[in-house]
């Protein structure tokens, strides 16, 4: 049956646009796959922490000479893993914060970007180890960056992504954008409006359930 991976990374909870459509995203994947597994991860509330030396020191210990101590520092890095490895599909929802991706998603990638456990090394370079996966980032951001707008060249959420979830081999990205969200109040658009327009183009994107593994 397929799995949806479901990682939100706002602190904002429930005054947060990227987790109101992130959630609008599940709903309607839900109803696409009716037997389908949501697995949800807040990466608010997952004791992430920044990789210190003793943290690579058990990364790069083969794995039958650790000792208790590294696996045990390895063990949320190996959970977050596995939760990638059984999802055919994830969703991310996000802020843009700074003009990047916010710091605790970047310290769930720390984690989860591993040579042997999501990427390989070949004799043509890095492989990535994820593959027939699709990921979605649902991203809300203040002001407007999309192509030919005049912030375009500020925005380093969109390609990061896309080249480090590509690294770990999944290649098949889409970008919702909900941006523009601090010019509502000088445009006379309320909040709800502005929802429910992202939500419909959300839904919308769901239109043929996945059966198994996406390609």
């Amino acid at each position: 049956m397929p799995t949806l991976l479901h990682i939100d990374a706002s602190p904002l909870a429930g005054a947060s646009i990227s987790r109101r459509l992130s959630h609008e995203f599940e709903e309607s994947w839900k109803k696409a796959n009716p037997e389908g597994v949501v697995v949800s991860r807040d990466l608010t509330i997952s004791g992430l922490t920044a990789i210190d030396a003793a943290w690579i020191g058990a990364a790069y210990t083969p794995p039958a000479s650790r000792t208790d101590e590294q696996r045990d520092r390895l063990a949320l890095s190996h959970a977050l893993i596995a939760e990638l490895h059984q999802a055919d599909e994830i969703v991310v929802g996000l802020p843009m914060h700074n003009f990047t991706i916010p710091a605790n998603l970047r310290l769930w990638l720390d984690l989860v970007v591993r040579a042997g456990e999501t990427f390989s090394y070949g004799e043509n370079g890095p492989t990535g180890l994820l593959i027939n996966k699709k990921a979605t980032f649902v991203i809300a951001a203040g002001a407007v960056y999309g192509p030919g707008s005049a912030m375009e060249s500020f925005n380093f959420v969109e390609p990061y992504l896309r080249t480090i979830f590509g690294f770990i081999g999944i290649t098949d990205t889409r970008f919702h954008v909900a941006d523009g969200v601090a010019l509502l109040p000088a445009k006379n658009i309320d909040r709800d409006t502005f929802l429910n327009t992202h939500t419909e183009m959300i839904h919308a994107s769901h239109s043929r359930p996945t059966t198994g593994v996406v390609a």
